[in-house]
């Protein structure tokens, strides 16, 4: 039992680092540009770390399949550790790219992992309330993270925001040493190839999303790599990702149902508070009204492990899908409607409904494969929604920019989260609780 609690203080701690270093820079970047140079590296301080950790989060997932977990999360907290500290000592701006893509690669280990260790320690019925412990890191992270970022600008140097991550590193890899990996790797032939291949695709792909320049050029280079990746991974005898995970149609429906949901709604959040501050609410108000959405998020999610043992998953799902659908509706109705609680109560289902769906989708990418394949599983489950908030956040900049005001902008983003959000709903109907998702809900709930 005390391993178990000093495991979860590790990975929740790794967590929450790693998503906090993802929007840290909002508030400090121009202070930074301004003292190193290099303007034209602006963006790139942010995609850098972005790009490298999306981009191996399934790769990882493998590898933790294929060698277990806890020597592969100590050397993904060690890289984390070292890009931290070259953060704080680059000289240029070009350095602070390369090592935060060095940060990136860390973080991109690390995520995938704490799920899957979080698999291996909880039983579903327990698993809905490890997930709200991490969400709230997330959501502990976007509220705390640009804050503490001016902070340490203001009172110190903005070097300390990459400094104040090594005590947190330490603390997380002696957290995880008496940790004994209840799974036993199975050794095979790594696919590496494959990876590289994986990894150079889908690194043009989201590239697209990041620059303005040459897209069509990436896209397609991306699309050719991946084609070439596909064709491989059906020669290689233990590929990088392996097919029957696709053959299974559950698995399929799920990911396609949550990269669907990111790509309409969940960078939706990330303009709610300009929608307010263009309004006249201050900075801090609109920024508690993400709250709400925590809120929403963490009352499901906590339950969500419990009521997969009583409902099974397609129910669940539907219904956290209709959660985001009613929430959409609200959003594009509330426009018309004096007043702005139509929006705070659009929030609060929001984050409920994905609550609900992430939690029951991420359980069921872990339970619903072979023991085998629960880490390539876990880590395409998150690769497919990163992937969808990845294109969804550019669709929703490109509509905000083309507008000609903040709120017709963010009226327009409106429409668009609820058309996607019915495509979601669609989606999501497409799910079935085939036999043996039955099966193993019968099995967890009568353990």
């Amino acid at each position: 039992m005390n391993q178990r609690v000093t495991v979860t203080a590790s990975i929740v701690l790794a967590m929450l680092i790693a998503s906090m270093d993802t929007t840290i820079l909002h508030t400090t970047m121009p202070i930074i540009a301004g003292e190193l140079g290099g303007f034209q590296f602006y963006a790139w301080a942010f995609t850098s770390y972005v790009l490298a950790s999306t981009a191996l989060m399934p790769i990882v997932g493998k590898l933790a399949d294929l060698f277990g977990r806890k020597r592969l999360f100590v050397v993904g907290v060690l890289i984390f550790l070292l890009g931290s500290v070259l953060c704080g000592v680059s000289g240029t701006m070009a350095q602070l790219v390369i090592f935060r893509a060095l940060q990136g690669l860390g973080a991109g280990i690390m995520m995938p992992l704490v799920q899957i260790i979080a698999a291996d320690l909880y039983e579903v019925k327990d698993r809905g309330k490890i997930q709200a412990l991490f969400t709230s890191m997330w959501m502990l992270s976007a509220l705390l993270a640009p804050a503490l970022g001016a902070l340490f600008t203001e009172f110190a140097s903005w070097r300390w925001i990459f400094y104040i991550n090594v005590p947190v590193c330490l603390f997380s890899l002696l957290a995880i040493f008496p940790y004994r990996d209840v799974y036993e790797g199975v050794k095979a032939k790594i696919d590496g190839w494959g990876a590289v291949l994986f990894a150079l695709g889908t690194s043009a792909i989201l590239l697209v999303t990041a620059i303005e320049q040459y897209r069509w050029v990436w896209a397609i280079a991306g699309a050719a790599l991946l084609i070439w990746f596909v064709i491989h991974e059906r020669r290689h005898p233990e590929p990088m990702i392996p097919g029957r995970l696709f053959k299974q149609k559950m698995i399929t429906w799920i990911y396609a149902n949550n990269f669907v949901i990111c790509l309409a709604l969940f960078g939706l959040p990330n303009y709610v508070p300009l929608y307010l501050q263009d309004a006249g609410f201050s900075v801090l108000m609109s920024g508690l009204a993400l709250v709400f959405m925590s809120g929403g998020w963490m009352t499901l999610s906590v339950q969500s492990g419990k009521w997969i043992l009583r409902f099974g998953y397609r129910p669940l799902l539907l219904f956290g899908n209709g959660l985001l659908l009613a929430a959409a509706s609200l959003l594009f109705i509330g426009q018309w409607i004096p007043g702005y609680w139509f929006l705070f109560l659009a929030l609060i289902v929001l984050g409920a409904g994905f609550g609900l769906t992430f939690t029951v989708s991420i359980i069921g990418a872990q339970q619903l494969v072979e023991a085998g394949d629960k880490g390539i599983s876990t880590s395409l489950q998150m690769f497919f929604r990163n992937t969808g908030l990845a294109i969804g956040v550019s669709v929703m900049g490109l509509i905000v920019n083309e507008a000609g005001t903040i709120s017709e902008g963010v009226h327009t983003l409106f429409l668009y989260s609820l058309v996607g959000s019915l495509f979601g709903f669609s989606v999501a109907w497409r799910i079935r609780d085939h036999a043996q998702a039955r099966t193993q809900v019968s099995n967890e709930a009568n353990v």
